[in-house]
C-alpha cells in the first residue's frame, strides 16, 4: 500500500532546515532538525540494543542455535535492512518526501520487538530480527537524507556526528537498561525484549515534532537507471567500501568471543556498553575532524584501527584484553560510520541522496550477510581465530583501496580529502 502522510500533522515551517538554533556551546551549529533527530534515534536505539548482547545468548543458551545460525541471523537481519534502504531512498526520492519513511520505519521497528519474547524456536527470532531491520531499512536513507537537508556542507560531519553519538547513546543505555531489567527480573530475558517495545514507540512518535523540505518529485526510473545516473566518484567509492565490508561480519561474535574467554552475560553487556560510549563520544569529534581535514583521511585511519583491534580478537589470551580491543573498537565506527554517509552525501546532488545512501547501504548489506556467514563457517570449522584474521586482512585491503580512491571532480570536494 503507498503510504500516506495526511494523517501526520506538519508543523508549517518557512525557515531554512539548516539554519543553526544556537550559536555556542555544544550544539553550536546544529539546526533544530538535527537535533531533534538525534534524540528519535537515541530512543530508538535504546530500544534496539536493549536485545542486540542479549539475543545472541538468548540464542545459544536458550533455543540451543549454534554459532554458524547466530551469525546468518544476523547477517539476514542486516541484509534486510540494507537491501530496503535502497528501494525506500530511491522512493523517497521519487516522491520528494522523506518523513512519511522515516515514521513508518520506526513504527515498524518498535513492532517488531516484542517478537523475540515470545519465541520458542530460534526461526522466530529470524523473523523478529528481519522484521525489525526492515524498519531499518525503511527509514535510514530518508533520515540521512533529511539530515543532510538539515546541516550546511560546511557542518555536515558535525551533523552526522551528533546524530551518530545520540544514536549511540541509546546503545549505551540500551544495554545498561536490559541489565538492570535482567537482574530485577531474575533473569527473565523474555520479559526484557517486551519491554523494549516502550522506548521504540517514543521514537517513532518524536518523528511528528521533525520538520522536511519538499522536493520536487522525480519521474519513474528503475533502480538500475537510477545507479546509473549517479556520480562516478560515488560509484567508485561505494565499491571501494564494499570490499571491506566482504570481511566486515556481525559484531555478534565479538561478543561470543567475550564469552570464549571467560566474561558472564552481566561483563558482556558492561564491556559492550563501553564500545558503545566511545563510540558516542567519538563521532562528533571525529564528524566535525572530517569536515576540516577531509573524509577520506579519517576513514582510512578507521578502517587501520578496525584491521588492529580484530588482529586482537584473534590473538587475545586474557580477559582484561577484551576491555582494551571494545574501548579501541570504538573508535573505529565513530571515525566510519556518519563520516561515510557525509561522504556519500558529499558527491551527490541534493535530489540524489536518499538514493546515494540507500544504494551504499544495500551494498554494505549484502556484503555483510556473506562476511557474517563465513565468519560463522570460519568459527565452526577452523576457529575462532580465523574469523577474526579473516576480519582483519580486509579492514586492510579495504583500507588501502580507499586511500587510493579517486573521488576528485565533484562539485563538493573540500572535505573529501
Amino acid at each position: 500500500m503507498k503510504p500516506t502522510e495526511d494523517n501526520l500533522p506538519s508543523p508549517p515551517d518557512k525557515e531554512d532546515l539548516a539554519k543553526p538554533a544556537y550559536r555556542s556551546g555544544w550544539w553550536a551549529g546544529l539546526s533544530r532538525n538535527v537535533i531533534r533527530m538525534g534524540w528519535i534515534s537515541f530512543f530508538a536505539d535504546v530500544s534496539s540494543e536493549m536485545l542486540y548482547p542479549l539475543v545472541p545468548i538468548f540464542l545459544t543458551t536458550i533455543l540451543g542455535a549454534p554459532a554458524a545460525v547466530v551469525g546468518f541471523i544476523e547477517g539476514l537481519a542486516e541484509a534486510t535492512a540494507s537491501l530496503m534502504k535502497t528501494v525506500s531512498g530511491r522512493w523517497s526520492d521519487r516522491i520528494g518526501k522523506r518523513r512519511i519513511f522515516i515514521f513508518f520505519g520506526y513504527a515498524f521497528s518498535a513492532l517488531a520487538k516484542p517478537l523475540i519474547g515470545i519465541a520458542t524456536v530460534w526461526p522466530l527470532v529470524m523473523t523478529a530480527r528481519v522484521a525489525d531491520r526492515f524498519g531499518k531499512g525503511l527509514r535510514s536513507s530518508s533520515r540521512d537524507a533529511l539530515l543532510a537537508d538539515s546541516a550546511s556542507a560546511e557542518m555536515r560531519g558535525k551533523a552526522f556526528g551528533w546524530h551518530r553519538a545520540m544514536d549511540t547513546m541509546g546503545a549505551v543505555v540500551g544495554p545498561l537498561l536490559a541489565l538492570l531489567l535482567v537482574s530485577l527480573t531474575n533473569g527473565n530475558l523474555r520479559l526484557v525484549f517486551l519491554l523494549a517495545f516502550i522506548p521504540g514507540v517514543l521514537g517513532a512518535l518524536l518523528v511528528l515534532t521533525i520538520r522536511e523540505k519538499r522536493l520536487a518529485p522525480q519521474g519513474k526510473a528503475s533502480l538500475k537507471v537510477a545507479y546509473q545516473a549517479l556520480p562516478v566518484p560515488f560509484r567508485r567509492y561505494l565499491w571501494a567500501w564494499a570490499i571491506f565490508s566482504l570481511a566486515n561480519s556481525s559484531d555478534v561474535f565479538l561478543i561470543l568471543r567475550s564469552q570464549q574467554t571467560g566474561f558472564s552475560t552481566t561483563l558482556v553487556v558492561l564491556v559492550y556498553a563501553l564500545y558503545n560510549m566511545v563510540y558516542a563520544l567519538g563521532s562528533p569529534i571525529l564528524g566535525q575532524l572530517s569536515d576540516r581535514l577531509g573524509r577520506k583521511r579519517v576513514m582510512v585511519g578507521g578502517l587501520i584501527v578496525f584491521a588492529l583491534v580484530y588482529l586482537g580478537f584473534a590473538l587475545v589470551g586474557a580477559a582484561w584484553e577484551i576491555w582494551i580491543l571494545f574501548a579501541v573498537y570504538g573508535l573505529y565506527i565513530a571515525a566510519t560510520d556518519g563520516v561515510g554517509k557525509a561522504l556519500a552525501v558529499d558527491l551527490v546532488s541534493p535530489e540524489m541522496r536518499a538514493t546515494a545512501v540507500g544504494f551504499l547501504g544495500t551494498v554494505t548489506g549484502v556484503a555483510t550477510l556473506i562476511a557474517s556467514t563465513v565468519a560463522g563457517l570460519l568459527w565452526s570449522s577452523i576457529g575462532s581465530w580465523s574469523t577474526f584474521a579473516y576480519g582483519a586482512v580486509g579492514a586492510l585491503v579495504g583500507a588501502v583501496l580507499l586511500a587510493r580512491l579517486s573521488i576528485r571532480g565533484t562539485a563538493i570536494t573540500a572535505n573529501l580529502g
